[in-house]
């Protein structure tokens, strides 16, 4: 028996990272998972992983989000993982930047709530997980003054859903890691002046010395996909490896 034994989960960035270690980590636990991503050669990998279907979705895009929702007839879960990270103070950040920033790591959230939460009020339960981070209302860091802004407001929109829609059997909670070592991260610190030194900073921030592994985050996100965090709703779920202390 695998702890989410019959859920069906929809769940966004798909293609690596968190995003990628939470699909496969799900459906070993026996959900089937609904993987997207905008990515189409990456998700395509997770064709072949027992559980998981792959369907292409550009979750800025309100009519695709429609759209793919006609497919779902059910969701016991649904998992908002996509985002960007931006580099900068606001003083070095354009309103372009602003723009993509918000529309990505929030506006998106919005969307697929407000397709996805009446098949789950339908229903009489559901389980929304989005993902935030301790860059935001919860710690102050350098050169992510977007970032940090949208995840805040990731804070407030999971904490509202939660508190609107707690009688009717929906729970909504966000994941807030510190520094994961992904694809995008290290993307990141390669295109950073001085690399090494970008890694360096990266890790001197840690108090554990190390980053957290994408595989350890899922683990997080299959406990709030489960039955075990049923009493669990409204909460900013931390996993940083001591960073915000």
């Amino acid at each position: 028996m695998g702890r989410l034994d019959g859920k069906v989960i929809v769940l966004t960035a798909a293609a690596q990272g968190i995003g990628r270690a939470a699909a496969l980590a799900f459906a070993k636990e026996g959900a089937k998972v609904i993987a997207t991503d905008i990515n189409e050669a990456q998700l395509r990998e997770l064709e072949d992983c027992p559980g998981i279907q792959t369907r292409i979705l550009d979750v800025t895009k309100k009519e695709q989000i429609e759209e793919f929702s006609k497919e779902v007839e059910r969701l016991d879960v649904l998992f908002n993982v996509a985002g960007f990270v931006h580099h900068g103070t606001i003083l070095e950040c354009e309103e372009k930047d602003w723009d993509f920033s918000m529309n990505l790591n929030i506006r998106s959230m919005y969307l697929m709530i407000k397709v996805f939460l009446p098949k789950m009020l339908a229903q009489k339960s559901g389980n929304i997980i989005n993902m935030s981070s301790v860059a935001s209302s919860i710690k102050g860091v350098v050169n992510r003054c977007v970032y940090s802004t949208s995840k805040a407001a990731v804070i407030g929109l999971t904490k509202s859903v939660a508190a609107d829609f707690i009688h009717q059997g929906i729970r909504c909670n966000c994941v807030c890691p510190g520094t994961v070592d992904t694809p995008s991260l290290r993307d990141r610190i390669q295109a950073r002046p001085n690399p090494e030194q970008a890694l360096s900073d990266f890790l001197a921030r840690q108090k554990t010395g190390r980053m957290a592994t994408a595989e350890e985050v899922a683990l997080l996100c299959v406990y709030l996909a489960s039955d075990e965090s049923a009493y669990v709703t409204g909460n900013e779920m931390i996993i940083d490896g001591g960073w915000s202390l």
